[in-house]
């Protein structure tokens, strides 16, 4: 029915807003096409290089057994006897060739496609490492050059070493695709779609527009649609991360791959494959995964300027070498400097971290974007909220209540919820469900009636009662209750009750302030960031909130289209500043902000002037975000620092500057070290999926406490009265008031 019966929330608060994954796809199955130090970006084939490696590495080691094991050169180096038998020379040999060709194959095929692509990078320095010992070794073997270039024995380790470190690699980077598949299974393998008096079952895929499906107790539902029959609690965690289960009734919007956990529900299918919010989710995770940073940026230049160094290191320590009398080393070292200086540990440091992390945020119910504003979002000094629906929930609920004579306050509410109980207006409803809360025993009324700017009309056991603004007490010509200025002074909505024409009492509503956002105002507030409060709402009601919650500073009655004004002037001061808002009428204030971030958007992935999106509506999921840039970029320097500092020591290790004191590194050695470097960086960027971005445990980590507690409201008070005398010295924009707070919200 209309709402004429009240003023509406935009007019009860003055000026109110109403409101590919990289190179790695490996086509036709060469292990590492495309495998340039930037083509770790993405992981679509990692999943089949796991057991290829897995399989290549066990097939190698077993012919690496003989192969070493019956060399002369490695029997010399233990001091043991070979079998005299003549075939005994040819084993390592002809089993180092298959190794070499085989075993040999991925590396010698990416190091045709580096060359290929001008970027000469890992797989390069490997395959020229590998056919150096080969050819060096095939020529000792046939007499061609001399035995000490007999390294059969080295290549047979170096090609299963640096099988077992790629197939650890592969391993740890298919990982980081799980998110998408999770997100992939979250659909059921079948729909039971309505037809007529039958049900039929079908894949989601084969799903309609405007067809049907029952969701059955523990069942998931297999499109987004609209709850079309039944009621139900549903468990959305796996989509916003919130782990509590959300009620569903007719008429509510439902998720493809959403559980309803309790009674089925028919559901009328609104959105189907690439439309749904699923899709849309994991193409911002798709996105994100593959986006390269600036961080990317550098390490693939670093990798890129690292092969030059470590081709170089390797010609000038080959000619040392040999200068200073010692030629059969001069291969040995050089081959040792290629294999110990692949870059891929430093290829690995970044993209491993952006894809677990992507994966962890949104496990959490935190959806980047653009991977450019979360990397941002550490430097943030700043956080501006929107207040209607971000620090408050966006509705009307009761906090007052007062009455005159011998009339209890509950009575008092019963009657005004009669009166009330036809009225589909938000005022109305915020009294029907304080009734409901406190278990009121409400009666019925009749004769319900609705009058434009002055209220509602009903008989309730046989007294006329009415429920109004200041029109209705001006028409019976009474004034308001003394108790009730102060809720005005506070920016409250006020409504009298009169039952048959005398004032019986009065009741004070207002949008209630989330109890998640006190938290995460001390959180930010410990981190030493700067609060700001934005609101298109009347100082009173402005100061109040930002009394409340301990705010820093408050723009009040801002239009939406004035708020990115506001965020420039705090930038102008020399703020980052991260903007929070719900994505709809802040658009431009996210847009100008260092970092946009939406809000409650729910499963809405196509917000696009947002940098990252917040399916919740909790605002200490804000302190995820935070948490997640922190870790990141944490993991992301330690990861670069190993891997770059890893081979600055490793190379003249490998050259041989220790050689004059007794310490020569083994060719074999430096391709453990090699592997081990690169299994280091990824279990570092693997430590990131210990992350808990559920907002009460980020809020309570970052400001230091065991867990996530309420504030005291001894605390709370005693912000309240330090932050209402920042607020009333904050700056705030200079539109005109529209009415005091009283007239404002009149039925």
């Amino acid at each position: 029915m209309a709402h004429e019966g009240h003023a509406s929330p935009a007019a009860a608060h003055t000026d109110h807003d109403s409101t590919g994954h990289g190179n790695h796809d490996m086509e036709g199955h060469d292990p590492h096409a495309g495998h340039d130090i930037s083509g770790h970006g993405g992981h679509a084939g990692h999943g089949d290089h796991v057991g290829m490696f897995r399989r290549l590495f066990w097939i190698m080691l077993v012919l690496a057994v003989p192969t070493v094991l019956l060399n002369g050169m490695f029997a010399d180096l233990l001091g043991y006897t070979l079998p005299g038998a003549a075939w005994v020379r040819w084993v390592s040999p002809v089993l180092g060739t298959v190794m070499y060709l085989w075993g040999g194959k991925p590396f010698l095929m990416g190091a045709v496609e580096e060359i290929r692509d001008r970027k000469p990078g890992m797989m390069l320095l490997i395959g020229m490492a590998i056919t150096v010992a080969f050819v060096s070794s095939l020529g000792a073997s046939l007499g061609l050059l001399s035995h000490e270039l007999d390294f059969w024995w080295e290549l047979a380790l170096l090609i299963v070493i640096m099988l077992l470190g790629h197939w650890l690699e592969m391993r740890s980077l298919a990982q980081t695709s799980s998110a998408l598949d999770s997100l992939a299974a979250l659909l059921p393998d079948q729909a039971e779609k309505i037809e007529g008096e039958d049900i039929v079952a079908v894949s989601p895929a084969e799903l309609q527009l405007g067809d049907v499906v029952i969701v059955r107790p523990g069942g998931r539902v297999p499109a987004d649609g609209e709850v079309v029959e039944g009621g139900a609690d549903v468990d959305e965690s796996m989509i916003t991360g919130e782990s509590s289960p959300v009620r569903r009734e007719i008429g509510d919007q439902v998720v493809a791959g959403t559980v309803a956990t309790d009674n089925a529900l028919r559901v009328r299918v609104t959105a189907i494959g690439e439309d749904t919010a699923l899709s849309g989710i994991q193409r911002l995770v798709a996105n994100a995964q593959s986006s390269t940073t600036r961080a990317q940026l550098l390490a693939d230049r670093a990798a890129g300027w690292l092969f030059w160094y470590a081709l170089i290191a390797a010609i000038v320590t080959a000619i040392v070498w040999t200068v200073v009398g010692v030629p059969e080393s001069a291969l040995v070292r050089a081959i040792t400097v290629l294999v110990i200086a692949c870059p891929h540990a430093l290829g690995l440091a970044i993209p491993l971290v952006v894809s677990i992390s992507t994966e962890r945020a949104a496990q959490g119910g935190v959806l980047v974007k653009e991977r450019a504003a979360l990397e941002r979002m550490r430097t943030i000094d700043t956080v501006l909220f929107d207040k209607t629906g971000t620090l408050t929930k966006g509705e009307p609920a009761l906090n007052h209540v007062t009455t005159v004579g011998t009339l209890g306050e509950d009575e008092l509410l019963a009657l005004a919820a009669a009166a009330e109980a036809d009225s589909e207006h938000p005022l109305a409803r915020a009294i029907t469900a304080a009734a409901d809360d406190r278990r009121l025993d409400v009666p019925r009324a009749t004769a319900f009636q609705s009058t434009t700017a002055v209220g509602v009309s009903a008989t309730v056991d046989g007294r006329t009662v009415q429920v109004g603004g200041p029109h209705l007490l001006a028409e019976h010509g009474h004034q308001p209750l003394p108790a009730t200025g102060s809720w005005s002074a506070d920016g409250a909505i006020v409504l009298h009750v009169l039952v048959d024409g005398q004032i019986a009492g009065g009741i004070g509503l207002a949008d209630e302030v989330r109890q998640e956002s006190r938290e995460a105002v001390d959180a930010l507030h410990e981190l030493g960031i700067r609060v700001v409060m934005i609101t298109g709402d009347a100082q009173p009601v402005a100061r109040a909130v930002a009394g409340e919650l301990g705010i820093d500073q408050v723009f009040a009655q801002v239009r939406p289209e004035h708020k990115s004004e506001k965020v420039l002037e705090l930038q102008r001061d020399g703020r980052a500043v991260a903007m929070v808002g719900d994505g709809v009428n802040d658009a431009p204030a996210l847009a100008q902000a260092d970092v946009g971030i939406a809000i409650g958007a729910g499963t809405d992935v196509a917000i696009a002037s947002a940098g990252v999106i917040l399916a919740s509506d909790d605002p200490r999921s804000v302190l995820s975000v935070i948490q997640l840039s922190r870790a990141s970029y944490r993991k992301m320097k330690q990861n670069l620092w190993w891997a770059a500092g890893y081979n600055i020591a490793a190379v003249p290790l490998a050259a041989g500057v220790l050689a004059p004191i007794g310490f020569v590194l083994p060719m074999s050695v430096g391709a453990i070290l090699m592997s081990l470097s690169t299994v280091v960086v990824a279990l570092n960027a693997q430590m990131l999926r210990r992350l808990d971005l559920t907002p009460a445990k980020s809020a309570a980590r970052l400001a230091g406490r065991e867990s996530s507690t309420s504030v005291s409201t001894t605390q709370s008070s005693s912000r309240a009265g330090s932050a209402s005398s920042r607020s009333d010295s904050s700056r705030t924009s200079t539109a005109p008031r529209n009415g005091d707070q009283t007239g404002a919200h009149e039925e």
